[in-house]
């Protein structure tokens, strides 16, 4: 909170912006500026390369939620990449690739604004990266997927037992550039053109009242949404309203949700204490 004499506290109720939101904004800003001026670099195909894994990881997650089987899962060096499925939901699994990227930019950019969210979110990644070689992979994946497990798995051991903050900043690193990368390909490769074979080609197929080229800006409208969406929320996050609160409550009573709706307090309180609950009233005899 801000002093009454105009410290360099954040005002309440204030959005931005306290020390770890303007580090956030900047840095995320310095990120957004090294994509522009490195994308089409090789400097930055190892990012294009892990955002394209992202993308054939999203159409496999969806296959396994809609009860299909995923065959295999592949990355090309020409920064192409198949995931070889049967069953499941096709209308679902085939915007899941790019929409499903998006969203892991978005995660990562969430979960950058702390020390233990950050962590969580460089575990998950080493994790799907190392599951993900159990489906056939093709040799450029194993070598991107090991390689992607060592240096996250490193800076993991630095963020903890050598130098910190340093994990945070590589989290939105990955955000920045896979969410990036994710409007970018949807722009060039589905918006500008149609291109026979293509994720939006597919779903035309499956559903013709839309054309490719407005299937490909219906993503991009919700890829840039959740890549601002994000960035609103890791904000949030990290501002002072929300140091004493937990992420339910923080997000219900000052994220991006609470301005479209009118959130019950009750959500706030999210942390049960289980150990001082009656549960004789939810006994079946004691119900009404």
């Amino acid at each position: 909170m801000a002093d009454d004499d105009g410290g360099g506290g954040q005002a309440e109720g204030a959005l931005c912006c306290n020390e770890s939101q303007s580090a956030f904004l900047v840095m995320f800003a310095i990120y957004l500026v090294l994509c522009f001026l490195t994308w089409q670099s090789n400097l930055a195909k190892p990012m294009r390369m892990i955002a394209v894994f992202l993308h054939e990881l999203s159409h496999a997650i969806a296959t396994w939620l809609t009860c299909g089987d995923v065959r295999k899962i592949g990355v090309f060096e020409n920064e192409g990449g198949v995931t070889e499925y049967i069953g499941g939901c096709r209308i679902l699994i085939i915007p899941a690739g790019y929409i499903g990227c998006s969203f892991f930019g978005m995660v990562f950019t969430v979960m950058s604004g702390g020390r233990k969210t950050a962590t969580g979110a460089a575990s998950a990644f080493v994790a799907a990266l190392l599951i993900s070689l159990c489906y056939s992979p093709n040799r450029t994946m194993v070598y991107l997927n090991l390689g992607y497990a060592i240096v996250t798995l490193a800076f993991i051991f630095i963020e903890w037992f050598a130098f910190s903050p340093i994990l945070t900043y590589v989290i939105l690193l990955f955000g920045v550039f896979i969410g990036t990368y994710s409007i970018h390909d949807i722009w060039a490769g589905l918006v500008k053109r149609t291109v026979i074979g293509s994720d939006a080609h597919a779903c035309y197929q499956e559903c013709p009242c839309c054309l490719p080229r407005c299937v490909g800006l219906q993503w991009g409208i919700i890829a840039l949404a959740l890549q601002l969406f994000g960035v609103v929320l890791a904000l949030t996050l990290m501002s002072e309203d929300c140091a004493d609160k937990t992420w339910g409550g923080c997000v219900s009573q000052h994220g991006p949700i609470s301005f479209a709706f009118d959130v019950p307090d009750w959500f706030e309180h999210t942390d049960i204490d289980f150990n001082n609950v009656d549960w004789n009233k939810y006994r079946p005899d004691n119900r009404p």
